[in-house]
């Protein structure tokens, strides 16, 4: 019975199984980044008087720059995590 047993051996940092190859994290972090960035662009706008109208609310940057950012980013998310990677042959 005790030969039975196996004993468990902690894994050797090359042995490692991670569930994406390294290139699908660095699409991953560039995506993040996109996504923060736009979220930042789209970051104010308003004006400091509630009765004075700020129109920097429908500037480029806000309007079209940020969601196209956003977008791209959920877009490389989306392909960093369905990427498959290259067999060696």
């Amino acid at each position: 019975m005790a030969n039975q047993k196996q004993q468990h051996k902690p894994a050797k940092p090359s042995e490692i199984n991670w569930v994406f190859r390294r290139e699908n994290y660095i699409y991953m972090f560039i995506g993040l980044g996109l996504l923060t960035l736009g979220y930042l662009l789209m970051i104010g706008g308003g004006s400091d008087d509630i009765v004075k109208f700020s129109p920097s609310i429908f500037d480029f940057q806000r309007l079209t720059l940020a969601p196209i950012l956003v977008l791209a980013g959920y877009g490389l998310e989306i392909y960093a995590i369905m990427k498959l990677p290259k067999e060696n042959k």
